[in-house]
């Protein structure tokens, strides 16, 4: 196995994914600019088949089930194993799927409790959003931040609180943390 190219931002990514043939990508969800799960859903687009192992220092509930929803072929945290990451990748480029046993875990309990979990409703961009008012930042913000209008955040805002069931902002920071969707 060899390390065949690398990119400093989510831009790069796409541009080297659709110059290049890969065997697989590791993609960082905290990445400058395009976020991981952005780029995720891009390389979804234009290469299918491409293998995506999903690395993140975020804990496996914040993202893992979402990543694997649009298309990755497997998470690992950072604080995995070097030796896990090696394992990780082989295994995605061949075609497998990996998760943590921790992760296999979880996801059984998600399959269970999807009805009954009230982020999972959530579209991509409305989870992406509901994490940005959780984590404090204004409509402003969020909107300078993804490229949108105040007033298109503002609908997305409102859409989350219904398909939540949700009140206003602090019910949805005190559900974001209580369910761990935010640092």
């Amino acid at each position: 196995m060899a390390v065949a190219d690398e990119a400093v931002d989510g831009l790069e990514v796409l541009r080297k994914v659709n110059a290049e043939e890969y065997d697989a990508v590791v993609l960082d969800i905290a990445m400058p600019g395009k976020d991981g799960l952005d780029v995720l859903a891009h390389v979804r687009r234009e290469r299918p088949r491409l293998p995506v192992l999903m690395l993140s220092m975020h804990p496996e509930e914040q993202y893992a089930v979402r990543a694997l929803r649009m298309g990755a072929s497997g998470y690992l945290t950072k604080e995995s194993a070097t030796e896990e990451l090696v394992a990780a990748i082989r295994k995605v480029a061949s075609g497998g799927r990996y998760v943590s046993s921790a992760l296999a875990e979880r996801l059984a309990a998600v399959v269970q409790q999807s009805a009954h979990v009230a982020h999972e409703s959530l579209s991509d961009r409305e989870y992406q959003i509901m994490r940005f008012i959780a984590s404090g930042k204004t409509v402003s913000e969020i909107a300078h931040s993804l490229s949108l209008s105040v007033k298109t955040v503002s609908t997305y805002r409102v859409r989350i609180l219904s398909k939540m069931k949700l009140k206003n902002n602090a019910e949805l920071v005190r559900y974001a943390m209580e369910n761990r969707l935010v640092d």
